[in-house]
C-alpha cells in the first residue's frame, strides 16, 4: 500500500510504502492482517525502513491508533529494521492513524480495531489503588465487628441513703474506729456498689 505525496511542495518524489501481510490463525478461525514494514523512498531510492510491531487487526476490520511513531514518547511502534541504514536520521509518526489493507468496501473503514491497551498504567494504578482501599476497608469492618461494648453492660449504682440497722456481731467487720482527740470516729467502708457484666 504506497502512499504518494505527488507535487506537494518540498515532498515531491516523497512515498510510505506499507508492507501488509495477511495470515490465517486457527486459534481465532479467521484472518488476520499486520503491518511488517514501514519504507520511506525518496526520488526511487529507499531512504528508511521501520519494522512495525503490534499493528494488527481482524482482516474484516481495520487498525485505529491515536500515534504511531517511531518515537519512544508515543511508544514507538515503529523501530528502525538496521542501525547501519539511514532509518535513524527519520522521525516519522502518524496521528490518529487508521489502515486497512483488505476487504475494503465502498471505500469506507470497517469497525475498528484499537490499539489501546486495556491495561494501560493509569487503568493498573486505579486498580491497585482500589484494592488497597477495599483491603482498609475490609478491615475496618473486621474491627468494628468484632468491637466489644462496655455500654449495656456496665451499670454503677450509688449506695442507698440509708443503711439497714446490722447486728452487733457485724459491727467490727463493716465499721472501723478512727483514732482522734478524744472522740469516737466510724467510717464506712463500702458506700459505692457497682455490678460489671460482661
Amino acid at each position: 500500500l504506497s502512499l504518494k505525496f505527488g507535487d506537494i511542495g518540498n515532498l515531491k518524489g516523497l512515498i510510505i510504502r506499507f508492507l501488509l501481510t495477511t495470515s490465517y490463525y486457527q486459534l481465532s478461525v479467521q484472518n488476520w492482517f499486520s503491518l511488517q514494514r514501514l519504507q520511506l523512498l525518496y526520488n526511487h531510492s529507499i531512504q528508511a525502513t521501520f519494522n512495525a510491531t503490534r499493528i494488527y487487526a481482524p482482516a474484516s476490520y481495520s487498525y485505529h491508533c491515536e500515534h504511531v511513531s517511531s518515537l519512544q514518547r508515543y511508544d514507538a511502534l515503529l523501530i528502525p529494521s538496521s542501525a547501519n541504514d539511514l532509518s535513524k536520521l527519520w522521525e516519522v509518526t502518524f496521528i490518529d492513524f487508521q489502515i486497512q489493507g483488505f476487504n475494503i468496501q465502498e471505500g469506507h473503514f470497517a469497525y475498528a480495531k484499537d490499539c489501546a491497551s486495556f491495561f494501560s498504567p493509569a487503568i493498573l494504578m486505579g486498580l491497585v489503588m482500589s484494592l488497597i482501599l477495599l483491603l482498609v476497608l475490609a478491615y475496618a469492618l473486621h474491627m468494628l465487628i468484632y468491637l466489644k461494648s462496655l455500654d449495656r453492660h456496665y451499670e454503677c449504682k450509688a449506695s442507698p441513703a440509708y443503711f439497714a440497722q446490722i447486728k452487733d456481731n457485724d459491727i467490727g467487720d463493716e465499721k472501723e474506729p478512727l483514732r482522734s482527740s478524744g472522740n469516737e470516729l466510724y467510717e464506712l467502708r463500702n458506700q459505692q456498689f457497682c455490678k460489671i457484666y460482661i
